[in-house]
């Protein structure tokens, strides 16, 4: 007996239904306006707010705001085991968000690591301008800092509070990492093409930009904030108008450059010679 053909018992199905028009111009700006505040939302935003009320914080008690200080890389767990995996928790949730906005970044089908520049296809260019950034950012960064703290508008900040284990060094590079992967990721690259498809301009492009950086900072007090925010638009500006513009990864190195040397710095060095640097 011969089989029935392939398919055979199926039901007839409909033709498929024409193509749906096109979404006019209004709709996709309504979207993508939409998907910049939802991944901002889930990002950066949620520093921004919490670091906004953290600052109201600090200026509505008694204690002035020189005597003041903010912790980053905390300790989570007195056991180090577990420790350690809080702290690759938190380092991997902190880097998922940019994942989020390149996964957007990329809907239509083009690679938005090739869009942002984030591939490895100029390692020697990158790793140059990496190292000149940082030296641009991080050394006025650490004069502002000490001026801050002098004038009064800038909160003692100690990099790194982790307890001393094998893997201390190595969690402190992978958080800087993280840092500088999410920050220049979705404040620069992904916001930059996000509001370029929107017709933003490039003046209020790297506003927008380092006014947004600045804003996640404001635990620090002002004196930081104004820092970061004349970092955010170095950065944007680097991204947006220079012939070689258009690489984020450039931003990334010099950014976990600059948070390797706080972190790792401030957990090795000692405590005495901290103290005569003004950074404790």
């Amino acid at each position: 007996m011969t089989p029935p053909p392939p398919g055979a018992d199926m039901p007839n199905l409909p033709p498929p239904s024409p193509s749906a028009p096109p979404p006019s111009a209004r709709a996709v700006r309504r979207r993508l306006t939409w998907e910049i505040w939802l991944v901002l939302g889930v990002s950066l935003l949620g520093s921004a707010t919490l670091a906004a009320l953290n600052l109201l914080d600090r200026y509505t008690i008694d204690v002035p705001l020189a005597e003041q200080s903010a912790t980053l890389n905390a300790t989570a767990n007195e056991r180090g085991w577990l420790d350690l995996l809080y702290q690759l928790r938190r380092i991997a949730f902190l880097a998922l968000p940019a994942l989020l906005a390149l996964y957007l970044l990329s809907a239509n089908g083009r690679s938005a690591v090739r869009r942002i520049g984030l591939d490895l296809t100029r390692p020697g260019r990158d790793l140059l301008h990496g190292l000149a950034l940082a030296a641009a950012v991080g050394i006025p960064g650490l004069g502002v800092y000490l001026a801050g703290r002098a004038l009064g508008i800038t909160v003692e900040v100690r990099p790194a509070a982790l307890d001393a284990f094998w893997w201390t060094v190595p969690v402190l590079i992978l958080a800087a990492a993280a840092n500088g992967f999410l920050e220049e990721v979705v404040a620069v690259g992904y916001l930059a093409e996000r509001l370029r498809d929107l017709r933003w301009g490039i003046a209020a492009i790297i506003l927008a930009s380092a006014l947004l950086r600045a804003s996640y900072h404001l635990y620090q007090g002002p004196g930081m904030a104004l820092g970061n925010l004349a970092m955010g638009v170095l950065f944007a500006w680097y991204y947006l108008v220079p012939s070689w513009g258009r690489r984020v990864m450039p931003l990334v190195v010099a950014h976990t450059l600059i948070d390797v040397v706080a972190f790792v710095g401030y957990a090795l060095l000692p405590a005495s010679l901290l103290a005569t640097l003004g950074l404790a």
